[in-house]
């Protein structure tokens, strides 16, 4: 009965054709619509209405909307005293949009108790392009010259979504974490996107938002200009991205 409620979209559907996130089904949570194609205009759209692509190989294209939504406060991202430690001491450097092919690559690679992987080849070059356009942007941590972990996501208004994030040396990822908030928080970011829940995502700080609430916050944050020339353009030590306290 539930598939019945299930909006498909074509490819000839406008970018905005989404129904109401509302619609949502609660079983599995949030999926909203189906089909249509990934192009640029029709992910941010998407992104813009509090809706994200995703979906594994075979499956069409699935739309989701989430409630509660998973979100972390760039300025409350939690620095436990252990990766306080790791970010002075490590080794760990970052760069930003400066290896995004490596990030999405590492991010899509298949993960001890994972079946597959949703960033499909599709999925993979319509964020490959729009990354080329300014709106996805990667952090890159690394130690010397091999890529330790990274994270990458969409930047729209005041909200980054973040879409995955990897991690091949311990705190990799959390030290992506950790500066690309660092970044955001200093642009007035209101909100970074985490989508989905995770005990790992609590620890650092993230918190559920009703959805009603996540879409009536995302309303007011989509009115703030995009920006896209704030990253950092020179490779930076890890603690030069910790919090004063």
């Amino acid at each position: 009965m539930s598939a019945l409620r299930i909006h498909w979209l074509q490819n000839s559907d406008p970018p905005d054709a989404f129904p109401p996130v509302g619609q949502a089904l609660a079983e599995p949570n949030g999926l909203l619509a189906a089909g249509g194609d990934l192009s640029p205009d029709r992910i941010l759209s998407a992104y813009r209405a509090g809706i994200f692509p995703w979906f594994e190989p075979g499956q069409p294209i699935l739309w989701w909307s989430p409630d509660p939504r998973c979100v972390l406060r760039p300025e409350r991202f939690h620095v436990a005293i252990s990766l306080r430690r790791s970010a002075r001491s490590a080794g760990f450097e970052l760069t930003f949009n400066s290896a995004f092919r490596e990030v999405i690559d590492a991010c899509a690679q298949r993960r001890s108790g994972q079946h597959g992987t949703w960033i499909t080849e599709d999925m993979k070059s319509a964020y490959l392009g729009l990354h080329t356009s300014g709106w996805v942007h990667s952090v890159e941590v690394w130690r010397g010259n091999s890529l330790a972990g990274g994270i990458y996501g969409l930047a729209c208004g005041k909200v980054f979504f973040g879409e995955s994030m990897f991690s091949r040396v311990s705190d990799a990822s959390k030290i992506a974490m950790m500066a690309l908030c660092h970044v955001i928080a200093r642009q007035s970011f209101v909100l970074l996107d985490c989508q989905v829940t995770s005990p790992h995502l609590i620890t650092l700080g993230a918190e559920l938002l009703p959805r009603t609430e996540f879409v009536r916050t995302l309303c007011e944050a989509n009115r703030a200009p995009d920006q896209a020339r704030f990253w950092p353009t020179t490779r930076l030590p890890a603690a030069e991205f910790l919090p004063a306290t």
